[in-house]
């Protein structure tokens, strides 16, 4: 049993942790070096190569001088905090991975107290050493100091540090020399972390972390506390509010390797998976069939935002997906609460609008673009934050930001969080950049991020997590310019689209085709303007000077899916395809929308 060490790697977003899992499946000999591709094995859903984060929690193992090291590989972003916290619960220690040149993060941070409040032992692994203007020593106190400055305790603060580069795929104990490999981490993993006690007793799993197939159903992961699970074995579920169902045991799976093998028993402090238990939770306690007992439950995050999920009835409805009706909608977002922890869905009976609730734009945006990868088609309403009465007062979401960006933008940006009602907390210069820190509401954040990248020319670097909820803090100015909207159904031409030049910026491309109602530009100035941009040249046969100039269009707005999410007003919705994001005004007709506006 002491020959097993459960670990959880946790970092900020970018800083290399899951480049360093690969390179630790290497060294436990699952690849050879020729087999590993370009492309990250443990991100290995599209959107996450594509995005290059990670967004859902991963399981892996790896055998390394006859031990067994269980890898937990953590999302670094805040809206995916929900799955950070019950990792957690697996690991008797963590690998804190922090970047040599920008040091530790405010998303660091989050994961990190959380691990130090649950008393496990960090080893600290300073990675990226070999890039030019790293500064590894100073990264190392700042990371002592964010550890005493959240209370660890003298053990903790003792911890053992290994630098490198995952990349290079080298790893030491001074910076100054380079390795071979990246054994020396594997040593420190079996040094510094503890064994999982075995406990004796009766069996107690809780239950942390869910896996879905589609021939055997959800499956249950977490970590035994107690005692030994067998196959086919007779057992109770404790749910969150007490009550007890019986349950048996139809397959058990331990972790080897990326995939998992069957086992006929699994003893405490090793990671397994469950089959054949039915109406589990997250949190729920897998314990012995007669006298069953609780472990306690893991406090899931709430939403902090909403969207409005409705069938898409546009004009060009089902010309591209597959799955269009409300029917296909209802299914697709029930299957999705199965594995999505944070999530929460309300259907509205009397019309085909879901509301659903998440942890963020980022969370929401990825199930939409997971959807439309997938052939559905819908339309998705303004983000809208969730308030709550706490002690008759009206409260709403705080987050922390970090805005980490060139001197010489900052006092713009610190200006646009201001008027967000933003507070700033610090300000500190790193070399020839300046670290801003604010709390700042979460209706704020919305739309931020464009904003401070078109200020910064593309240079800042911008995260947030979820604080708490404050007294509400009064209205926030929305984005003042009104939009253009195409009068008309058909082919824009670059003749119109020329002469409207002046009037604003343009989402379309010349003969792209558009519909009356369609949100087809930016106006520059306030209020909605419905132009025709299907109006074609006129042709005659007299000549004229001056009639042939040629076209210049400035080229289009194009938006991500989330940019788009940000963008748009209340009586807007942006039209999700499998091939096109549009945005489009709730009522297409121009007189509904005057009738709607007097209301």
């Amino acid at each position: 049993m002491q020959k097993i060490r459960n670990i959880a790697i946790i970092a900020h977003v970018d800083h290399g942790k899951t480049t360093l899992v690969d390179k630790m499946l290497l060294a436990g000999h699952l690849f050879r070096e020729n087999e590993l591709s370009d492309e990250l094995i443990m991100d290995n859903n599209d959107l996450e190569r594509e995005r290059g984060i990670t967004i859902l929690a991963k399981n892996v193992s790896i055998n390394y001088n006859d031990y067994k090291i269980n890898i937990i590989d953590t999302p670094g972003h805040a809206d995916f905090g929900g799955e950070v916290e019950r990792v957690l619960n697996m690991a008797d220690g963590v690998l804190l991975l922090v970047d040599a040149f920008e040091g530790p993060m405010p998303q660091t941070r989050f994961v990190l107290q959380k691990a130090l409040q649950m008393g496990l032992k960090p080893i600290v692994v300073i990675n990226k050493v070999d890039k030019p203007n790293c500064r590894p020593d100073e990264v190392h106190e700042a990371v002592f100091d964010l550890m005493f400055n959240l209370d660890a305790s003298e053990e903790q603060l003792d911890f053992h540090t290994i630098y490198g580069s995952a990349k290079q795929n080298w790893m030491s104990e001074d910076w100054r020399k380079p390795g071979g490999n990246i054994l020396p981490l594997l040593d420190a993993i079996i040094t510094h972390i503890p064994a999982p006690e075995f406990r004796e007793g009766k069996p107690q799993m809780l239950i942390t972390s869910l896996d879905y197939s589609p021939y055997v159903g959800r499956i249950a992961v977490g970590r035994i506390h107690r005692g030994v699970l067998r196959e086919s074995m007779e057992v109770s579920l404790v749910k969150r509010d007490g009550s007890v169902v019986k349950s048996r045991i139809k397959e058990l799976h331990t972790f080897t390797g990326l995939g998992r093998t069957r086992a006929q028993e699994v003893k405490s402090g090793d990671i397994c998976a469950l089959v054949g238990i039915e109406g589990f939770e997250i949190g729920d306690t897998v314990a012995d069939a007669e006298n069953p007992e609780a472990l306690q439950p893991i406090a899931i995050d709430e939403p902090t935002m909403s969207m409005t999920f409705t069938i898409n009835d546009s004009p060009f409805f089902g010309k591209e997906g597959k799955f269009v009706t409300s029917r296909h909608i209802h299914e697709r977002l029930i299957k999705e609460l199965d594995k999505n922890l944070a999530l929460r869905v309300e259907k509205n009976s009397e019309s085909d609008t879901w509301k659903v609730y998440g942890r963020g734009v980022l969370h929401l945006s990825v199930l939409i673009e997971t959807m439309r990868r997938e052939g559905y088609e819908l339309q998705v309403g303004q983000p809208q934050v969730i308030f709550k009465e706490i002690d008759g007062t009206r409260c709403e979401p705080v987050e922390q930001l970090t805005i980490n960006l060139p001197e010489e933008c900052s006092g713009k940006v610190i200006e646009m969080v201001a008027v967000r009602k933003g507070e700033m907390l610090s300000m500190e210069m790193i070399n020839d950049r300046v670290q801003l820190e604010f709390v700042i509401p979460s209706r704020g954040i919305i739309g931020l991020r464009n904003n401070v990248l078109t200020i910064s020319a593309g240079e800042a670097i911008m995260s947030h997590r979820f604080l708490e909820y404050q007294a509400y803090k009064g209205e926030i100015e929305k984005r003042s310019n009104g939009s253009i909207i195409a009068m008309e159904t058909g082919t824009a031409y670059a003749y119109a689209l020329d002469k409207l030049q002046d009037r604003g910026r343009f989402f379309i491309h010349p003969q792209d085709e558009v519909y009356a109602g369609q949100v087809v530009g930016e106006n520059s100035k306030e209020g909605d303007m419905v132009v025709n941009v299907t109006k074609s040249k006129k042709l005659t046969n007299m000549r004229a000077s001056g009639s042939d100039d040629k076209v210049k269009l400035a080229p289009p707005v194009v938006f991500s899916l989330e940019e788009a999410l940000e963008y748009i007003k209340e009586d807007e919705y942006v039209e999700v395809t499998p091939s096109k994001i549009r945005l489009r005004k709730i009522y297409l007709d121009e007189n509904e929308r005057k009738r709607m506006a007097k209301k």
